[in-house]
């Protein structure tokens, strides 16, 4: 890597002295919304929601600083960068607080967390989801297809179709999904994104298991993604589509089997 030159450190210093002011006071902000959420109030839950919004902004605020350096010193900031990973994933972990972080069970097990949330309307998840989702396109991009930490974003794209699932307030789904409701945009596309998300999710972790690690869990987990995926469809009255999952989960499950046939037998060789 070529030498930075002390023009190009103090252009650089200079540029990001706005983020690293927003940075701080990110921070200090996080410290008191978390206070708060610890609280016994009708309040505490609701306060979790706007956590998971300010650890985004801070994720954006880092990748805007990664982007200066890029331009700036013709490098990537790998300790901003670092950074941005943390807060995203702190996000993600903000919201399952807040929502739940169960894949495939049934809405009943954590439909209570959502009556908490009753005035958080659907557009208002499906923004916030949107945002979570665009903040992971963005860190991937900076990253690279080539990165350490490809794997690792598997895990994280998971936790993200959980959330985006577990926000949805299925109860209402339908009520939700007429012409005449205000939610009915954010209602149909958060859907969408869900059954995406959920389907992409268990590929990820299949092509985790069969080009990293060949761990059993992560090959599970993939399963789970599809039982996720087939429990909505069933809920949604798409049985054509709930029948095409479940063809995709028997196929799976029979694979997995015999590989962990195969793995235990080794082990015994061994």
């Amino acid at each position: 890597m070529a030498k930075i030159s002390d023009h190009d450190r103090q252009l650089y210093d200079e540029k990001v002295k706005v983020y690293v002011i927003m940075t701080k006071k990110l921070l200090d902000n996080e410290k008191k919304l978390l206070l708060e959420s610890k609280k016994d109030t009708p309040s505490a839950a609701l306060v979790k929601l706007t956590l998971v919004d300010e650890m985004l902004n801070l994720t954006s605020n880092y990748i805007a600083i990664n982007g200066i350096s890029h331009i700036v010193l013709k490098t990537k900031n790998e300790a901003i960068l670092n950074d941005a990973r943390k807060s995203l994933y702190q996000s993600v972990i903000y919201l399952e607080e807040a929502v739940s972080n169960y894949i495939d069970v049934p809405f009943s097990d954590y439909e209570e967390k959502l009556d908490l949330l009753e005035t958080f309307n659907e557009n208002q998840r499906y923004n916030l989801i949107r945002k979570m989702g665009l903040a992971i396109d963005l860190l991937e991009y900076v990253y690279g297809d080539n990165s350490k930490w490809r794997w690792t974003f598997v895990e994280l794209e998971g936790r993200f179709a959980t959330v985006a699932k577990n926000i949805l307030d299925l109860r209402r789904v339908m009520e939700y999904s007429t012409f005449e409701s205000p939610y009915y945009d954010a209602t149909t596309y958060h859907l969408r994104l869900i059954k995406r998300l959920l389907n992409q999710s268990a590929d990820r972790y299949r092509e985790k298991y069969e080009l990293s690690t060949g761990q059993i869990p992560d090959f599970k987990t993939g399963i789970s993604y599809l039982g996720a995926l087939r429990r909505l469809h069933i809920l949604l009255a798409e049985s054509e589509d709930a029948e095409s999952v479940k063809k995709k989960m028997a196929i799976w499950k029979t694979k997995l089997e015999a590989d962990h046939k195969r793995q235990e037998d080794a082990k015994k060789r061994a």
